[in-house]
């Protein structure tokens, strides 16, 4: 059973490191494709690409996963070819990495990833794009230029490729002398990237020749290509000793020749032959740890390159090892969500016996000759629950991830919908940072995937439409996220067409999901709240973005499950906005304690805005619906007794006073009529089971300390339910 566990935590290891990895490439390549369509060139960038999916291919193999090897060999050949400009990087080429990227997806979420999958598909695109590419190169460029044998003998492919490209877009060569002492090497050559990130291209780093003696001291030569003037350079990247020199040219710019970049035959040819020369020196001894994938592109840190002074120090030989223990040093470490809900669950159960120690103290203060005791009681009572609380709130930090992790990976939803559909959006986002339970983030993916694809298909419109509406060709969908109180509001906002309600109640008609009677007694937010209805689609046309009358009531299905609410608002010609308010967090919560015909009910305090007494004069009936005046605003009531059938009878001696319950949910509010009010408390909110997950109404199920079990209210279903259309309880009451 140990060999099971430690298989399994293994594999949970991969998986969350290969999600890490993922995520961020979804990230890299769509700043990549907007560089592009800018027309801007990131070298780095792609650079950054082309180790993380040589990462990812690494630790495929050493896992033992064969497809997902294989597809992270043929993207990262690929991605090669790209960043030494032997293939242009184009919308097409753009298009084939999204694929791979979404294909790599695929085989971590099958759950089998030793299975087979067929990528012959993908390698013949990356064939087609390769063999339609024709490169232009320089008649040997940098000959022209006084930099030394020294260096470019020393030169990687790629920083040589590099080189080679400033120097045909005429871009000045710039060589910087720089000291760094072996303690601070790691974040002075951080700053300096830093510094020269917006001025300059830097080349590679090479170690001086010319060396001081001191052993604690590293020289380098930093070789950079820029535009800017020398002297903003220099006020940049200068500090201390360092010297900034222009490396001089030899003769005027060498004219530029076509040459056909090899077919795809024979660039298999080559990689294959690259491969074995890795993989040779990878049988060599190297530097790299056991076990741990050797990477064949040489990295920019003076430690690990494979070219080295003529003599060198033994200060020399000390840098890459202490480099390489500053690296081996992690500040962060992975936690399985299941175990922070075991967690949080214990968490929970202490509140509850705390809860437990206060009625206790309260019962002892009635005894004058324990008072001495209860004192005391409540002295170690007040010290646990500040270490409690304490404890309460970190483990909910930690549970806290931010909704860019959804964010990210809706761009790339948008990106392929788009192309399918042939329109031209662009996705604006804000609030990325914002963050929400770790299990909301993962319930939240469908619901917001479903509204962008919505919005895409029948919301924004074609190029052409929008140019005969006189709207800008490039739709847009907005993704704004923001904290209001104990909930996270979510809007995502579309430019298009908006929505008809005359065109949706006629739709709702025609599919038999309303009569024309109802119809015609709905209000406007009724009407759109039509689109949540199982079986509602307003087109014809089935596409594989929607058409089949599935997808928004999901939506409302799972935002509700999350104890959030939906709103929608839309206007004819100009566009549709969709508001999610959702809790920060589904574990521990305060809750507001009351009774209602002899029974006993909590309510989330997120969702509470007030509580006042009753004044029966306020209420008054319209349309069959009880409501009361508060405040200049109408508010609906819902009596929890009729909601529930508990009775008549109300609690003995407050049978002439109630109390409203304010709850408020996104811009919709209801007042709950209760008995009584029993005051607040944490509650950890238990599943009620099978048998009884279906009841409405109700979230769950809670301990308050003195051993008894009580329900807690779904407050934003209760809301769903009285503010519905045709309220048939009132309709039955007015007639």
């Amino acid at each position: 059973m140990a060999g099971a566990d430690d298989e399994s935590g293994v594999r949970e290891e991969f998986l969350s490191e290969a999600q890490e990895i993922v995520e961020t490439l979804s990230r890299d390549l769509l700043l990549l494709d907007e560089s592009q369509k800018a027309g801007r060139s990131d070298p780095d960038l792609l650079n950054d690409i082309f180790r993380a999916v040589h990462t990812l291919k690494g630790l495929a193999g050493m896992f033992g996963l064969p497809s997902l090897q294989t597809l992270a060999h043929t993207l990262e050949n690929l991605l090669d070819d790209l960043r030494l400009g032997r293939v242009d990087l184009t919308q097409d080429t753009l298009d084939i990495l999204f694929d791979g990227i979404e294909r790599i997806q695929q085989i971590l979420a099958s759950g089998d990833q030793s299975t087979a999958h067929d990528i012959s598909d993908l390698e013949k695109s990356i064939d087609r794009v390769a063999d339609a590419t024709l490169i232009t190169e320089a008649r040997d460029p940098l000959k022209d230029y006084a930099l030394g044998d020294n260096v470019l003998g020393v030169l990687t492919e790629y920083e040589e490729h590099r080189l080679r490209q400033n120097v045909s877009q005429g871009m000045p060569l710039y060589r910087l002398r720089v000291s760094f002492g072996l303690s601070s090497i790691d974040t002075a050559l951080e700053e300096l990237k830093t510094r020269a990130r917006s001025l300059a291209e830097l080349i590679t780093f090479l170690p001086s020749m010319n060396g001081g003696g001191d052993e604690e001291v590293i020289d380098l030569e930093v070789l950079l290509a820029s535009n800017s003037e020398f002297e903003v350079l220099r006020e940049a990247l200068v500090t201390g000793n360092a010297v900034l020199e222009l490396v001089p040219r030899k003769s005027a710019q060498p004219q530029r020749v076509e040459i056909e970049r090899p077919k795809a035959g024979q660039q298999r040819a080559m990689h294959a032959e690259a491969a074995e020369r890795r993989t040779a020196q990878t049988a060599a001894p190297s530097q790299a740890g056991a076990g741990e994938p050797v990477e064949p592109v040489e990295s920019t840190q003076p430690e690990t390159r494979t070219h080295t002074p003529a003599q060198p120090t033994a200060a020399m030989d000390r840098v890459g090892a202490d480099a390489l223990s500053l690296r081996s040093v992690a500040n962060t470490v992975r936690v399985n969500i299941q175990k922070l809900d075991h967690l949080m669950n214990v968490v929970g159960e202490l509140a509850i016996v705390r809860s437990a120690v206060s009625q206790i103290t309260e019962r002892l203060r009635t005894h004058p000759e324990l008072r001495y005791l209860s004192t005391e009681l409540h002295r170690i009572a007040r010290g646990f629950e500040r270490n409690l609380t304490e404890l309460q709130d970190g483990i909910l930090d930690v549970r806290m991830v931010p909704l860019g992790q959804v964010f990210d990976k809706l761009a790339r939803v948008v990106r392929q919908a788009a192309r399918d559909a042939r329109k031209e959006i662009r996705l604006e986002v804000k609030g990325s940072e914002t963050e929400v339970d770790k299990l909301i983030v993962e319930e939240l993916s469908d619901p917001l995937m479903h509204l962008i694809r919505n919005a895409i298909d029948h919301g924004i419109e074609s190029v052409d439409r929008r140019l005969e509406l006189g709207k800008p060709s490039i739709g847009v969908i907005s993704l704004y996220a923001y904290q209001k109180g104990n909930h996270v509001v979510i809007e995502v906002v579309d430019d298009g067409a908006g929505m008809d309600p005359a065109r949706l109640t006629r739709r709702a008609v025609e599919r038999g999901i309303i009569d024309a009677d109802e119809a015609r007694e709905m209000s406007r937010d009724d009407v759109l709240n039509l689109i949540f209805l199982p079986g509602f689609s307003t087109t014809d046309r089935i596409t594989d973005l929607s058409g089949r009358g599935v997808g928004m009531d999901v939506v409302k299905t799972n935002i509700s499950k999350l104890g959030g609410v939906i709103d929608i608002r839309s206007e004819v010609g100009k566009g549709t906005s969709v508001n999610i308010t959702l809790p920060i967090t589904l574990a521990i919560i305060s809750a507001l304690v009351i009774r209602v015909g002899g029974q006993t009910y909590a309510i989330p305090l997120a969702n509470v805005q007030e509580a006042l007494l009753l004044d029966a004069r306020s209420i008054r009936t319209v349309e069959g619906r009880e409501v009361m005046t508060l405040r200049g605003g109408t508010l609906p009531l819902c009596r929890i007794r009729e909601l529930f059938k508990l009775g008549d009878n109300l609690e003995v001696g407050r049978a002439s006073r109630q109390f409203v319950v304010v709850s408020q949910l996104g811009a919709r509010r209801i007042g709950l009529v209760v008995d009584m009010l029993l005051g607040q408390q944490d509650i950890v909110i238990k599943a009620l089971g099978k048998s009884l997950r279906n009841v409405r109404g109700f979230s769950g199920a809670t301990d308050l300390g003195d051993q008894s079990v009580t329900l807690v209210l779904d407050t934003p279903q209760i809301l769903e339910e009285v503010l519905a259309s045709g309220d048939r309880r009132g309709a039955e009451a007015a007639s």
